[in-house]
Protein backbone atom coordinates (compact mmCIF):
# COMPACT_ATOMS: atom_id res chain seq x y z
CA UNK A 1 0.00 0.00 0.00
CA UNK A 2 1.38 3.43 -0.92
CA UNK A 3 0.45 7.03 -0.37
CA UNK A 4 -1.38 8.60 -3.32
CA UNK A 5 0.75 10.29 -5.96
CA UNK A 6 -0.56 13.19 -8.01
CA UNK A 7 -1.29 12.30 -11.63
CA UNK A 8 -1.87 14.24 -14.83
CA UNK A 9 -2.90 13.07 -18.28
CA UNK A 10 -0.11 13.84 -20.75
CA UNK A 11 -0.43 12.95 -24.44
CA UNK A 12 2.28 14.17 -26.78
CA UNK A 13 1.74 15.55 -30.26
CA UNK A 14 3.59 12.55 -31.70
CA UNK A 15 1.44 10.02 -29.82
CA UNK A 16 -1.82 11.61 -30.90
CA UNK A 17 -0.68 12.16 -34.47
CA UNK A 18 0.15 8.45 -34.76
CA UNK A 19 -3.44 7.65 -33.80
CA UNK A 20 -4.93 10.24 -36.14
CA UNK A 21 -2.77 8.96 -39.02
CA UNK A 22 -4.28 5.49 -38.54
CA UNK A 23 -7.76 7.00 -38.53
CA UNK A 24 -7.05 8.86 -41.78
CA UNK A 25 -5.57 5.74 -43.40
CA UNK A 26 -8.28 3.34 -42.28
CA UNK A 27 -9.19 0.90 -45.10
CA UNK A 28 -12.96 1.16 -44.96
CA UNK A 29 -14.67 -2.21 -45.50
CA UNK A 30 -17.97 -2.50 -47.38
CA UNK A 31 -21.08 -1.67 -45.40
CA UNK A 32 -24.56 -2.97 -46.26
CA UNK A 33 -26.80 -0.58 -48.19
CA UNK A 34 -29.79 -0.78 -45.88
CA UNK A 35 -32.03 1.86 -44.28
CA UNK A 36 -30.77 1.12 -40.76
CA UNK A 37 -27.01 0.65 -40.76
CA UNK A 38 -27.04 0.14 -36.99
CA UNK A 39 -28.83 -3.17 -37.48
CA UNK A 40 -25.53 -4.70 -38.62
CA UNK A 41 -23.19 -3.07 -36.11
CA UNK A 42 -21.89 0.49 -35.99
CA UNK A 43 -23.51 2.55 -38.75
CA UNK A 44 -20.88 3.21 -41.45
CA UNK A 45 -22.05 6.68 -42.47
CA UNK A 46 -22.10 7.91 -38.89
CA UNK A 47 -18.74 6.31 -38.12
CA UNK A 48 -17.25 8.22 -41.06
CA UNK A 49 -18.67 11.44 -39.63
CA UNK A 50 -17.06 10.66 -36.28
CA UNK A 51 -13.71 9.93 -37.91
CA UNK A 52 -13.83 13.12 -39.96
CA UNK A 53 -14.45 15.07 -36.77
CA UNK A 54 -11.74 13.09 -34.97
CA UNK A 55 -9.10 14.11 -37.51
CA UNK A 56 -10.44 17.55 -38.42
CA UNK A 57 -12.45 19.06 -35.57
CA UNK A 58 -11.74 17.29 -32.29
CA UNK A 59 -9.54 19.40 -30.02
CA UNK A 60 -7.56 16.74 -28.20
CA UNK A 61 -5.52 19.31 -26.27
CA UNK A 62 -8.72 20.76 -24.84
CA UNK A 63 -9.76 17.20 -23.97
CA UNK A 64 -6.51 16.63 -22.07
CA UNK A 65 -7.01 19.89 -20.19
CA UNK A 66 -10.55 18.79 -19.33
CA UNK A 67 -9.33 15.38 -18.12
CA UNK A 68 -6.93 17.23 -15.81
CA UNK A 69 -9.67 19.49 -14.43
CA UNK A 70 -10.19 17.49 -11.22
CA UNK A 71 -7.56 16.29 -8.72
CA UNK A 72 -6.41 12.81 -9.67
CA UNK A 73 -3.93 10.38 -8.23
CA UNK A 74 -2.50 6.89 -8.41
CA UNK A 75 -1.90 4.57 -5.47
CA UNK A 76 -0.44 1.09 -5.19
CA UNK A 77 -2.97 -1.41 -3.85
CA UNK A 78 -1.79 -5.03 -3.81
CA UNK A 79 -0.28 -5.54 -7.28
CA UNK A 80 -2.10 -2.65 -8.97
CA UNK A 81 -1.51 1.03 -9.50
CA UNK A 82 -5.04 2.37 -9.24
CA UNK A 83 -5.89 5.67 -10.87
CA UNK A 84 -8.64 7.71 -9.25
CA UNK A 85 -10.16 11.15 -8.91
CA UNK A 86 -10.44 12.46 -5.36
CA UNK A 87 -12.60 15.55 -5.20
CA UNK A 88 -13.00 16.77 -1.63
CA UNK A 89 -16.11 18.87 -1.84
CA UNK A 90 -18.11 20.91 0.61
CA UNK A 91 -18.49 17.77 2.72
CA UNK A 92 -14.88 18.29 3.83
CA UNK A 93 -14.16 14.62 4.36
CA UNK A 94 -17.43 13.73 6.06
CA UNK A 95 -19.49 12.12 3.25
CA UNK A 96 -17.25 9.93 1.06
CA UNK A 97 -18.88 8.46 -2.05
CA UNK A 98 -17.12 5.88 -4.24
CA UNK A 99 -18.42 5.89 -7.83
CA UNK A 100 -17.44 3.08 -10.19
CA UNK A 101 -17.75 3.05 -13.98
CA UNK A 102 -18.21 0.12 -16.36
CA UNK A 103 -17.43 -0.91 -19.94
CA UNK A 104 -17.14 0.68 -22.47
CA UNK A 105 -17.26 3.75 -20.29
CA UNK A 106 -14.57 5.27 -18.12
CA UNK A 107 -14.14 7.56 -15.14
CA UNK A 108 -14.97 10.34 -17.64
CA UNK A 109 -18.63 9.25 -17.64
CA UNK A 110 -19.22 11.31 -14.50
CA UNK A 111 -17.82 14.65 -15.69
CA UNK A 112 -21.24 16.28 -15.86
CA UNK A 113 -22.11 15.23 -12.30
CA UNK A 114 -18.89 15.73 -10.33
CA UNK A 115 -19.09 19.41 -9.44
CA UNK A 116 -22.81 19.24 -8.65
CA UNK A 117 -22.28 16.31 -6.29
CA UNK A 118 -19.20 17.80 -4.63
CA UNK A 119 -20.23 21.48 -4.54
CA UNK A 120 -24.04 21.62 -4.64
CA UNK A 121 -24.27 25.17 -3.28
CA UNK A 122 -22.57 26.42 -6.45
CA UNK A 123 -25.59 25.19 -8.39
CA UNK A 124 -28.41 26.34 -6.12
CA UNK A 125 -28.34 23.22 -3.94
CA UNK A 126 -27.70 22.61 -0.25
CA UNK A 127 -24.16 22.22 1.08
CA UNK A 128 -25.46 19.40 3.30
CA UNK A 129 -25.91 17.28 0.15
CA UNK A 130 -22.21 17.46 -0.74
CA UNK A 131 -20.01 14.38 -1.08
CA UNK A 132 -16.30 13.71 -1.17
CA UNK A 133 -15.98 11.86 -4.47
CA UNK A 134 -13.60 9.01 -5.22
CA UNK A 135 -13.89 7.85 -8.85
CA UNK A 136 -11.35 5.16 -9.82
CA UNK A 137 -10.50 3.63 -13.16
CA UNK A 138 -11.14 -0.11 -13.07
CA UNK A 139 -8.04 -2.35 -13.14
CA UNK A 140 -6.94 -2.64 -16.77
CA UNK A 141 -8.94 0.44 -17.78
CA UNK A 142 -7.72 3.92 -18.57
CA UNK A 143 -4.90 5.10 -16.35
CA UNK A 144 -4.98 2.19 -13.88
CA UNK A 145 -2.34 -0.47 -14.40
CA UNK A 146 -3.02 -3.58 -16.45
CA UNK A 147 -3.35 -7.02 -14.86
CA UNK A 148 -1.22 -9.88 -16.14
CA UNK A 149 -4.39 -11.91 -16.67
CA UNK A 150 -8.11 -11.21 -16.37
CA UNK A 151 -9.47 -10.07 -13.03
CA UNK A 152 -13.10 -9.43 -12.23
CA UNK A 153 -15.50 -7.48 -10.10
CA UNK A 154 -15.06 -9.33 -6.82
CA UNK A 155 -11.32 -8.64 -6.86
CA UNK A 156 -11.99 -5.03 -7.83
CA UNK A 157 -14.33 -4.59 -4.87
CA UNK A 158 -11.56 -5.76 -2.54
CA UNK A 159 -9.07 -3.36 -4.15
CA UNK A 160 -11.45 -0.41 -4.05
CA UNK A 161 -12.40 -1.08 -0.44
CA UNK A 162 -8.70 -1.02 0.44
CA UNK A 163 -8.31 2.21 -1.54
CA UNK A 164 -11.10 3.84 0.44
CA UNK A 165 -10.07 2.59 3.88
CA UNK A 166 -6.33 1.89 3.92
CA UNK A 167 -5.15 4.50 1.41
CA UNK A 168 -7.64 7.33 1.89
CA UNK A 169 -8.49 6.62 5.49
CA UNK A 170 -12.28 6.59 5.35
CA UNK A 171 -13.78 4.38 8.06
CA UNK A 172 -17.07 4.03 6.17
CA UNK A 173 -18.37 5.27 2.83
CA UNK A 174 -21.24 5.11 0.35
CA UNK A 175 -20.84 3.44 -3.06
CA UNK A 176 -22.60 3.87 -6.40
CA UNK A 177 -22.22 2.22 -9.80
CA UNK A 178 -23.71 1.12 -13.08
CA UNK A 179 -22.70 -1.58 -15.59
CA UNK A 180 -19.59 -3.34 -14.20
CA UNK A 181 -19.57 -0.61 -11.59
CA UNK A 182 -22.88 -2.00 -10.36
CA UNK A 183 -21.32 -5.45 -10.01
CA UNK A 184 -18.30 -4.04 -8.17
CA UNK A 185 -20.64 -2.06 -5.92
CA UNK A 186 -22.78 -5.16 -5.36
CA UNK A 187 -19.69 -7.05 -4.21
CA UNK A 188 -18.82 -4.17 -1.91
CA UNK A 189 -22.25 -4.54 -0.35
CA UNK A 190 -21.97 -8.32 -0.24
CA UNK A 191 -18.48 -8.68 1.24
CA UNK A 192 -17.48 -5.25 2.59
CA UNK A 193 -20.68 -4.04 4.19
CA UNK A 194 -18.95 -2.96 7.39
CA UNK A 195 -17.24 -0.16 5.47
CA UNK A 196 -19.45 0.22 2.37
CA UNK A 197 -22.45 1.01 4.56
CA UNK A 198 -24.98 1.66 1.79
CA UNK A 199 -24.95 1.12 -1.98
CA UNK A 200 -26.77 2.63 -4.96
CA UNK A 201 -27.07 0.91 -8.34
CA UNK A 202 -28.40 1.83 -11.76
CA UNK A 203 -28.10 -1.77 -12.95
CA UNK A 204 -28.94 -4.88 -10.95
CA UNK A 205 -26.29 -7.55 -11.48
CA UNK A 206 -26.94 -10.16 -8.79
CA UNK A 207 -29.69 -12.75 -9.15
CA UNK A 208 -31.52 -14.71 -6.45
CA UNK A 209 -30.73 -18.41 -6.13
CA UNK A 210 -34.29 -19.49 -6.90
CA UNK A 211 -34.54 -17.62 -10.22
CA UNK A 212 -37.75 -16.09 -11.57
CA UNK A 213 -40.94 -17.30 -9.85
CA UNK A 214 -43.97 -15.12 -10.58
CA UNK A 215 -45.53 -14.60 -14.00
CA UNK A 216 -44.07 -11.08 -14.13
CA UNK A 217 -40.60 -12.35 -13.25
CA UNK A 218 -40.76 -15.15 -15.82
CA UNK A 219 -41.95 -12.72 -18.51
CA UNK A 220 -39.09 -10.35 -17.68
CA UNK A 221 -36.56 -13.20 -17.84
CA UNK A 222 -37.87 -14.19 -21.26
CA UNK A 223 -37.60 -10.61 -22.52
CA UNK A 224 -34.10 -10.40 -21.08
CA UNK A 225 -33.08 -13.60 -22.88
CA UNK A 226 -34.46 -12.25 -26.15
CA UNK A 227 -32.59 -8.98 -25.75
CA UNK A 228 -29.38 -10.88 -25.02
CA UNK A 229 -29.87 -12.94 -28.20
CA UNK A 230 -30.10 -9.75 -30.25
CA UNK A 231 -27.55 -7.53 -28.50
CA UNK A 232 -25.40 -9.85 -26.39
CA UNK A 233 -22.88 -11.20 -28.91
CA UNK A 234 -20.24 -8.84 -27.51
CA UNK A 235 -20.83 -10.32 -24.01
CA UNK A 236 -20.50 -13.91 -25.14
CA UNK A 237 -17.29 -13.12 -27.02
CA UNK A 238 -15.69 -11.11 -24.22
CA UNK A 239 -16.57 -13.64 -21.52
CA UNK A 240 -15.25 -16.56 -23.58
CA UNK A 241 -12.56 -15.42 -26.04
CA UNK A 242 -11.75 -11.76 -25.29
CA UNK A 243 -8.34 -11.98 -26.90
CA UNK A 244 -10.02 -12.60 -30.25
CA UNK A 245 -11.35 -9.05 -30.35
CA UNK A 246 -8.10 -7.77 -28.84
CA UNK A 247 -6.07 -9.11 -31.78
CA UNK A 248 -8.38 -7.44 -34.30
CA UNK A 249 -8.54 -4.11 -32.45
CA UNK A 250 -4.82 -3.68 -31.75
CA UNK A 251 -3.45 -0.65 -33.58
CA UNK A 252 -6.92 -0.01 -35.01
CA UNK A 253 -8.48 3.09 -33.40
CA UNK A 254 -11.40 3.10 -35.86
CA UNK A 255 -12.24 -0.51 -35.04
CA UNK A 256 -12.09 0.25 -31.33
CA UNK A 257 -14.29 3.30 -31.82
CA UNK A 258 -16.86 1.30 -33.81
CA UNK A 259 -17.04 -1.42 -31.13
CA UNK A 260 -17.51 1.17 -28.38
CA UNK A 261 -19.91 3.45 -30.27
CA UNK A 262 -22.19 0.54 -31.10
CA UNK A 263 -22.71 -0.02 -27.38
CA UNK A 264 -23.46 3.66 -26.78
CA UNK A 265 -26.01 3.59 -29.58
CA UNK A 266 -27.70 0.36 -28.52
CA UNK A 267 -27.77 1.04 -24.77
CA UNK A 268 -28.74 4.71 -24.63
CA UNK A 269 -32.21 6.22 -24.40
CA UNK A 270 -32.61 7.58 -27.94
CA UNK A 271 -36.40 7.79 -27.81
CA UNK A 272 -36.34 11.60 -28.00
CA UNK A 273 -32.82 12.42 -29.23
CA UNK A 274 -30.10 11.22 -31.54
CA UNK A 275 -26.82 9.73 -30.35
CA UNK A 276 -25.11 13.01 -31.26
CA UNK A 277 -27.67 14.99 -29.28
CA UNK A 278 -27.35 12.66 -26.29
CA UNK A 279 -23.57 12.96 -25.99
CA UNK A 280 -21.93 14.97 -28.75
CA UNK A 281 -19.00 13.65 -30.75
CA UNK A 282 -16.40 15.36 -28.57
CA UNK A 283 -17.47 13.56 -25.39
CA UNK A 284 -17.74 10.24 -27.18
CA UNK A 285 -14.29 10.69 -28.67
CA UNK A 286 -12.73 11.62 -25.33
CA UNK A 287 -14.07 8.39 -23.86
CA UNK A 288 -12.71 6.47 -26.86
CA UNK A 289 -9.34 8.21 -26.63
CA UNK A 290 -8.96 7.04 -23.04
CA UNK A 291 -9.04 3.46 -24.38
CA UNK A 292 -6.88 4.14 -27.43
CA UNK A 293 -4.19 6.26 -25.79
CA UNK A 294 -3.76 3.92 -22.81
CA UNK A 295 -3.88 0.75 -24.93
CA UNK A 296 -6.56 -0.60 -22.61
CA UNK A 297 -9.08 -1.92 -25.14
CA UNK A 298 -7.77 -5.48 -24.73
CA UNK A 299 -7.61 -5.51 -20.94
CA UNK A 300 -11.01 -3.84 -20.83
CA UNK A 301 -12.38 -6.77 -22.80
CA UNK A 302 -10.60 -9.19 -20.45
CA UNK A 303 -12.69 -7.84 -17.59
CA UNK A 304 -15.61 -9.89 -18.88
CA UNK A 305 -13.59 -13.09 -18.72
CA UNK A 306 -12.71 -12.09 -15.17
CA UNK A 307 -16.38 -12.56 -14.26
CA UNK A 308 -16.17 -16.20 -15.32
CA UNK A 309 -12.78 -16.91 -13.78
CA UNK A 310 -13.81 -15.52 -10.40
CA UNK A 311 -16.97 -17.57 -10.46
CA UNK A 312 -20.50 -16.43 -11.05
CA UNK A 313 -22.62 -15.25 -8.15
CA UNK A 314 -23.89 -18.32 -6.33
CA UNK A 315 -26.22 -17.39 -3.51
CA UNK A 316 -27.61 -20.12 -1.33
CA UNK A 317 -31.40 -20.04 -0.99
CA UNK A 318 -32.35 -17.14 1.24
CA UNK A 319 -28.98 -15.34 0.90
CA UNK A 320 -28.77 -11.85 -0.52
CA UNK A 321 -26.85 -8.57 -0.21
CA UNK A 322 -27.94 -7.31 3.20
CA UNK A 323 -26.27 -3.89 2.89
CA UNK A 324 -29.04 -1.29 2.32
CA UNK A 325 -29.41 -1.00 -1.45
CA UNK A 326 -30.99 1.72 -3.57
CA UNK A 327 -31.83 1.26 -7.23
CA UNK A 328 -32.52 3.84 -9.95
CA UNK A 329 -34.48 2.39 -12.86
CA UNK A 330 -33.61 4.38 -15.98
CA UNK A 331 -36.28 3.27 -18.50
CA UNK A 332 -34.20 3.56 -21.68
CA UNK A 333 -32.02 0.62 -20.62
CA UNK A 334 -32.72 -1.86 -23.46
CA UNK A 335 -30.43 -4.79 -22.70
CA UNK A 336 -30.17 -4.91 -18.92
CA UNK A 337 -33.69 -3.81 -18.11
CA UNK A 338 -34.82 -3.78 -14.51
CA UNK A 339 -36.49 -6.94 -13.17
CA UNK A 340 -39.64 -6.78 -11.09
CA UNK A 341 -38.88 -5.46 -7.63
CA UNK A 342 -39.92 -8.79 -6.10
CA UNK A 343 -37.08 -10.49 -7.98
CA UNK A 344 -34.52 -7.86 -6.99
CA UNK A 345 -35.51 -8.01 -3.34
CA UNK A 346 -34.50 -11.66 -3.15
CA UNK A 347 -30.96 -10.67 -4.18
CA UNK A 348 -30.65 -7.30 -2.43
CA UNK A 349 -31.93 -5.51 0.65
CA UNK A 350 -33.79 -2.92 -1.44
CA UNK A 351 -34.60 0.16 0.64
CA UNK A 352 -35.15 2.62 -2.22
CA UNK A 353 -36.48 2.12 -5.75
CA UNK A 354 -36.68 5.15 -8.04
CA UNK A 355 -38.33 4.93 -11.45
CA UNK A 356 -36.65 7.63 -13.52
CA UNK A 357 -38.45 9.56 -16.30
CA UNK A 358 -35.81 8.97 -18.98
CA UNK A 359 -32.22 7.91 -19.54
CA UNK A 360 -30.49 4.67 -20.35
CA UNK A 361 -27.44 2.59 -19.52
CA UNK A 362 -24.92 5.45 -19.22
CA UNK A 363 -27.11 7.34 -16.77
CA UNK A 364 -24.60 9.85 -15.40
CA UNK A 365 -23.38 10.77 -18.89
CA UNK A 366 -26.81 10.81 -20.57
CA UNK A 367 -28.81 12.55 -17.86
CA UNK A 368 -26.38 14.10 -15.37
CA UNK A 369 -28.98 16.28 -13.66
CA UNK A 370 -31.37 13.37 -13.08
CA UNK A 371 -28.46 11.27 -11.86
CA UNK A 372 -27.32 14.00 -9.46
CA UNK A 373 -30.81 14.55 -8.07
CA UNK A 374 -31.26 10.83 -7.46
CA UNK A 375 -27.88 10.33 -5.81
CA UNK A 376 -28.48 13.36 -3.59
CA UNK A 377 -31.91 12.05 -2.55
CA UNK A 378 -30.46 8.63 -1.74
CA UNK A 379 -27.60 10.23 0.18
CA UNK A 380 -30.05 12.00 2.48
CA UNK A 381 -31.72 8.67 3.29
CA UNK A 382 -28.42 6.82 3.71
CA UNK A 383 -27.09 9.12 6.45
Amino acid sequence: MTQPKSFEVAWSDAQVEAVLARVRDYPWPPAPAVPDGWAYGCDGAWLREVCEHWTGGYDWRAAVADLNRFPQFTARVEDYDLHFLHVVGEAGGRRPLLITHGWPGSHYEFWGAIEKLAFPSRFGGQASDAFDLVIPSLPGFGFSSKPARPVGQRTTARLFNALMTDVLGYSTYLAQGGDWGAMVTSWLGREHGKTARAIHLNMLGFRPADGPRSEAEIAWAQRQAGAMDMMGAYFRLQTSKPQSIAWMAAGNPVGQAAWILERFHDWSDLSAKTLDEAYGKDRLLTNIMIYVMTDSFATGAWYYRGLIEEGRVAFAPGERVETPTAFANFPGEPLYSAPPRSFAERAYNIVRWADMPRGGHFAAMEEPDLYVDEVRAWGREAV
